[in-house]
């Protein structure tokens, strides 16, 4: 019985015929119906039957499944098997020769298609690749062409907006001299009449001649208590008035200090925040001679009520001990005193409970008549003056800087500040440096100064109102002192761009005592010396242990200030105007006490240092607006998160957040300036302010100061309705460029993520950006059916609604002005 054959073979009884293809080969199967045995070759599908046998019916064909028969013979033929058998061994034969090369020919076949396929497909691609960038080039010259067409409309109707800048600046100088004439009329300082006179004062040259008494000085001082510092006349009048009284206490110094530190406060206002075309290079010259003088001034004055304290300290000496304390503090200073009046050695250690500063004396000195000072200033007079009076980074300098340094990179180079520094005095003023190096450091802020005779006149009044000895002080004496063993103390010299003192400066001196009134009868008889406050001639000897007797100081931490690490001890160097850490051992520092320990192997001025940069880079930032001319800048710093709201010309910081808790509270939700608000976070220890040297201190890429000035200037005009956030890709645009985030914000949450917005600009140009801040990598690909523009302000324009542009037009110029202070402050698209 034969089965159906596929394909085109055929069966033909009675003859053979051979036809099969190689690698066919048979297999046993069965018949559906009737239980019939059968082959089939292997790989011919199921029911295809190609060789019957039947009940009682011989073989009667082979049939190959591609349809060609391949053994026929009549049925009941019987050499079935001798020829299938037969067939297997010529198909084995033909198959071990041609196998071989049939199938090395078809994969060189197969290759050599693919080959020429994916050949095509490149071709294809490439095509496609050119067409699209020919496509996008010819897009790309016509928004440039445009771009082009309109930068000088664009560049007009952000000049008419750049208007609130000068605006706002006008409204300052007016205000300024608005209260310059109100504090005249206040004061009435120019018509001072002379009512009583007690002890006559000699006034400066321009007012030689008039007499000045007790009264007048009261009503000088009246209204706010303190001169014009932009009128010399007045600041000589204020300065003289006050040196030639020495008779004051500890009590009225710290009053009038305060005058004197706002005095100063005023003159580092105007040195920093004034514009060039408002106090010209010799005012800005006398402002810091100024600063000079009255800090000087303030220190000596500290000196002579000491000198004063301890003409009568046998009249206080304590009942318990027989010596004599006492603790005298406001905002600014802490005095602490102690004098060891019983000379007895197991009283040579004393904490001052009321500051919690303390100390323990070598046997010598417990054995002395000797008076410890620590006079903790919360302001720092001691550090040079161009490091006190660190202004905001000037752009359009610093990016001269860098072009004439780096001709290939864009970014801002830190600019070098070439003010000298001025001594400040460490130790009581009889036993400060040479007259002659306070004066040639007071005058070394005149050098530029093309007034040879004003000079000359400055180093004349110096010289005269240095009333010091021409003595080496104690601590010239004490920086070559050697260690036991006769090696000498490596110094170390601290860089004044990363460690600045925080917390203020602690002046801990060891001072002679002058002679006690003695009781005779009913006379009170006391000794007067010629001489000013003298320091103690005090040299360390060896303790029992044979090592070097130290003096343990132990300071508190003030309760307001942050620090993140432990402080740096370090102590003045006046002779070579610097901060050193050497000869100071065995410190202790006690974070949770907020008190720290340590030796000396003298009397030093000393500072708890912090790394002015620890805070940088920014982990992120963000400004929105909250209301009228109102914002918010939040800043994420690594140790901090700083919220800061922003109202026409004033800030307030609203919160500083470390490890989930709220700090600083004496200075939150104060309503002040920005350049205000700026010193207090410094003094604070929240410094987060870069200075022009910074970039050598934190890992960040530099950005050009034409895009970063720019950005900020243009972020700032539009403040009033768009937020503007940190982007990760601001590092990897390059210097020449800057990246961040934009969001049209007019409602409360309306800048959600979601709404974001990249943008890049180079201070000149400015675009969309296709990428998001979940891309993979970063790329300059333009945002679809977007353009160039030439401002931040025109960008925004084409997507924001007409309510916010119209906000963006009304948004007043003193709002604008502080938003560009905090961002040029802060500088957050540099450093983060």
């Amino acid at each position: 019985m034969v089965g159906r054959a596929g394909g085109g073979g055929g069966l033909e009884r009675g003859r053979m015929r051979w036809g099969s293809k190689a690698g066919c080969s048979l297999v046993a199967t069965k018949v559906a119906a009737g239980g019939e045995k059968a082959l089939r070759l292997k790989g011919a599908a199921e029911g295809r039957v190609i060789f019957c046998v039947g009940p009682g019916v011989s073989p009667c064909a082979v049939v190959c499944c591609c349809g060609c028969s391949v053994w026929n013979q009549p049925a009941g033929g019987s050499d079935f098997v001798a020829g299938m058998a037969l067939w297997v061994q010529n198909r084995k034969k033909k198959s071990n020769g041609k196998t071989k090369d049939e199938k090395s020919k078809k994969r060189r076949d197969r290759k050599q298609k693919d080959k020429g396929e994916a050949q095509l497909q490149a071709e294809q691609e490439e095509a496609e690749r050119l067409e699209k960038e020919r496509l996008e080039r010819e897009h790309l010259k016509k928004l440039e062409e445009k771009y082009q067409g309109a930068r000088e409309s664009e560049l007009a109707e952000l000049n008419s907006l750049e208007q609130k800048f000068l605006s706002a600046q006008q409204w300052k100088m007016d205000y300024r001299e608005q209260a310059k004439h109100t504090e005249k009329k206040c004061g009435q300082r120019e018509a001072c009449l002379v009512i009583r006179i007690s002890i006559p004062y000699t006034l400066p040259q321009e007012s030689r001649g008039i007499v000045i008494s007790d009264v007048q000085w009261e009503h000088y001082l009246s209204c706010d208590g303190s001169p014009d510092p932009t009128v010399p006349q007045e600041m000589n009048t204020f300065m003289s008035l006050w040196r030639e009284d020495q008779d004051e206490g500890v009590q009225l110094v710290m009053e009038k200090g305060e005058v004197v530190l706002k005095l100063i406060e005023k003159l580092e206002f105007l040195l920093l925040e004034a514009s060039p075309n408002e106090i010209t290079e010799e005012q800005r010259v006398q402002y810091q001679e100024f600063i000079l003088q009255l800090q000087v001034l303030l220190h000596q004055k500290y000196n002579e009520a000491t000198q004063n304290l301890l003409k009568i300290a046998s009249m206080y000496d304590d009942s318990e001990t027989g010596n004599m304390h006492t603790v005298i503090k406001d905002k600014n200073t802490t005095f602490c005193i102690w004098v060891n009046l019983k000379k007895k050695p197991r009283f040579k250690t004393h904490m001052f409970q009321e500051a919690g500063h303390g100390f323990d004396l070598p046997k010598s000195l417990a054995l002395s008549s000797v008076a410890v000072r620590v006079l903790h200033t919360r302001y720092d007079h001691v550090s040079p003056l161009w490091l006190q009076c660190q202004g905001l980074p000037r752009q359009e300098a610093s990016d001269n800087e860098e072009s004439a340094e780096h001709p290939k990179d864009n970014g801002q180079e830190p600019g070098e500040e070439e003010e000298k520094g001025r001594e400040e005095p460490s130790v009581p003023a009889a036993e400060e440096t040479p007259s002659k190096e306070r004066k040639e450091s007071a005058a070394s802020l005149t050098e530029n100064s093309n007034n040879t005779d004003d000079k000359k006149e400055t180093e004349e009044e110096t010289e005269k109102n240095s009333d010091i000895l021409d003595e080496p002080s104690q601590e010239e004496g004490a920086v070559l002192q050697e260690e036991p063993g006769g090696r000498e103390e490596a110094a170390q010299v601290v860089d004044p761009q990363q460690l600045v003192p925080v917390g203020g400066v602690y002046h801990t001196d060891a001072l002679q005592l002058p002679p006690q009134a003695q009781d005779v009868r009913d006379w009170s008889m006391v000794e007067l010396l010629d001489v000013g406050l003298q320091v103690y001639p005090y040299s360390p000897g060896e303790a029992e242990d044979g090592t070097q007797a130290a003096v343990q100081i132990t300071l508190r931490l003030p309760d307001n200030v942050i620090y993140f690490e432990a402080p740096v001890v370090a102590r003045w160097d006046p002779a070579g105007q610097q901060w050193r850490t050497d000869g100071i051992t065995n410190i202790t520092y006690e974070a949770q006490e907020r008190s720290i320990t340590f030796g000396m192997g003298a009397f030093y001025t000393v500072a708890l240092l912090q790394d002015a940069h620890l805070n940088l880079p920014y982990q992120a930032w963000e400004l929105q607006p909250t209301g009228v001319d109102e914002g918010l800048f939040t800043v994420t710093a690594v140790f901090a998160t700083i919220q800061i709201q922003i109202k026409d010309n004033q800030c307030m910081l609203s919160s500083v957040v470390v490890e989930e808790e709220e700090v600083l509270s004496h200075i939150t939700g104060q309503w002040m300036s920005p350049f205000a608000l700026r010193e207090a976070l410094k003094r604070a220890g929240v410094n987060i302010f870069p200075a022009e040297h910074s970039h050598k201190y934190v890992p960040v890429p530099r950005k050009a100061a034409l895009a970063e000035g720019k950005a900020y200037e243009q972020m700032a005009l539009l403040a009033a309705a768009f937020a503007f956030a940190h982007s990760k890709w601001n590092g990897e645009a390059g210097p020449g460029q800057v990246v961040f985030k934009v969001s049209e914000h007019l409602k409360a949450d309306s800048a959600k993520d979601n709404h974001w917005s990249l943008y890049m600009f180079n201070g000149e140009k400015v675009q969309t950006l296709k990428l998001t801040e979940t891309s993979e990598a970063f790329s300059e690909e333009l945002e679809e059916e977007s353009e160039f523009h030439s401002t931040l302000y025109h960008m925004l324009k084409d997507f924001a609604s007409k309510e916010a542009m119209d906000k963006v037009e009304r948004a007043g110029s003193l709002f604008i002005d502080s938003v560009y202070q905090l961002l040029l402050a802060t500088r957050v698209l540099a450093f983060s």
